[in-house]
């Protein structure tokens, strides 16, 4: 926004690596909700009896205070290796903000594979949480396909569907972002990526979340309804 009111492409050192710990730090705190919100989807639906028990308030307060903890030391550890590299490679970064991988192509020295090291941890990391998320939908759809009443399944879709949609735009543009074949990749096409990454989740999500909300249907509803008048 800055760039862009001021007409000015320049960031400062100390800047650029505070923009990528707040980047690193807020992507991966989303992601770790993400899972934490479908653990609670799966002990409402599929083991409500037991859902006071494991996810009290106590419970709650701990998962998000650990997601959050988890995704400054994550931010942290990439930030500080990322700028302990040398940079000689010029100041030209291929990207509209301070991100990992344009930073190593400025970087000369072989230390960069300490921070492909923590890519991949943090890669297997995501995978995890990703393997969890998907494992925890199979069992709640199986369980949502056994209640007997319409009502009940609809309730139940309707609880899931809106978390599962942010999840699906999350992981969908990060996936497509970092593991598109490079015979694509072009500066162009990467800026674009990013933007879709970067900027539409963010974007999506709160209406996503307020689509359970009734008066916004009903608002969208009238929006999206063609009306005519009588002459």
């Amino acid at each position: 926004m800055h760039n862009s009111l001021w007409d000015t492409r320049t960031i400062s050192y100390t800047g650029c690596a505070a923009q990528l710990f707040f980047f690193m730090f807020f992507i991966s705190a989303e992601y770790f909700l993400l899972t934490i919100m479908c653990y609670d989807r799966y002990v409402s639906i599929c083991k409500p009896l037991h859902y006071g028990t494991l996810l009290g308030s106590r419970a709650c307060a701990h998962m998000a205070a650990a997601a959050w903890a988890s995704a400054f030391l994550n931010a942290l550890m990439h930030t500080a290796n990322t700028f302990s590299l040398p940079l000689c490679h010029g100041n030209a970064l291929g990207q509209f903000f301070c991100e990992i991988p344009q930073i190593l192509k400025l970087s000369c020295s072989k230390s960069y594979l300490r921070e492909l090291g923590l890519l991949v941890f943090s890669i297997c990391l995501g995978l995890g949480c990703f393997v969890f998320i998907v494992f925890s939908y199979v069992q709640i759809f199986r369980a949502v396909l056994r209640i007997p009443s319409e009502q009940g399944r609809h309730k139940a879709f309707s609880t899931c569907l809106p978390h599962l949609a942010v999840v699906s735009l999350f992981v969908s543009t990060m996936m497509f972002s970092h593991l598109k074949p490079p015979s694509i990749s072009s500066p162009s096409l990467d800026l674009s990526v990013s933007v879709l990454y970067s900027v539409v989740p963010p974007a999506l999500n709160p209406l996503i979340y307020s689509l359970r909300n009734q008066e916004l249907k009903d608002a969208l509803r009238k929006i999206m309804t063609p009306s005519f008048q009588k002459q």
